[in-house]
């Protein structure tokens, strides 16, 4: 019998993230404590930017988009926010969605599984994800309950479970 196998990658789905950045921007568009502040999120690029008058507004509206992510199913763990920074009258804060497992981490994930996996289960880095090979289905099962007990510092998803 051939090995079974699953990928560990670290995926977001952008459509996912576009409706959370919407249903933000439109409770800050209703919300009273943003009215007549400036206050708007959007994308700029491949960043998304949030400004308002003040510091506290800024992290108010970051503190929005983080509960419409979760809502929506997406660990904040894939988005990386950077400090709100004074820009002439307002305050801008820049977040980035992060995607793809780094060599590091992929390295991190692949000793976890060689140290405290059953034996016998192979794990190979491919590229920016991580394949996971056994023979015993059971032994890859295991394997994901271990991964989703450990407090890792990214996000990751198991795909292509055959």
């Amino acid at each position: 019998m051939a090995d079974s196998s699953f990928d560990i990658v670290s995926k977001v789905e952008r459509q996912e993230v576009d409706n959370a950045l919407n249903q933000a921007a439109k409770e800050i568009s209703q919300r009273y404590d943003f009215k007549g502040v400036g206050a708007s999120i959007a994308w700029s690029g491949e960043k998304i930017e949030m400004r308002a008058n003040s510091e506290e507004r800024v992290n108010a509206i970051l503190d929005a988009f983080q509960s419409k992510l979760i809502k929506r199913g997406i660990s904040l763990k894939a988005l990386d926010a950077g400090e709100p920074q004074a820009s002439g009258k307002e305050y801008k804060l820049f977040a980035s969605i992060v995607e793809g497992i780094s060599q590091e981490n992929a390295k991190k994930v692949a000793k976890i599984i060689r140290d405290e996996g059953p034996k016998g289960v192979k794990a190979q880095v491919q590229g920016e994800e991580l394949r996971v090979s056994s023979k015993s289905r059971d032994d890859l099962q295991a394997i994901i309950a271990l991964l989703k007990g450990k407090d890792l510092d990214f996000a990751i998803q198991f795909v292509n479970y055959r």
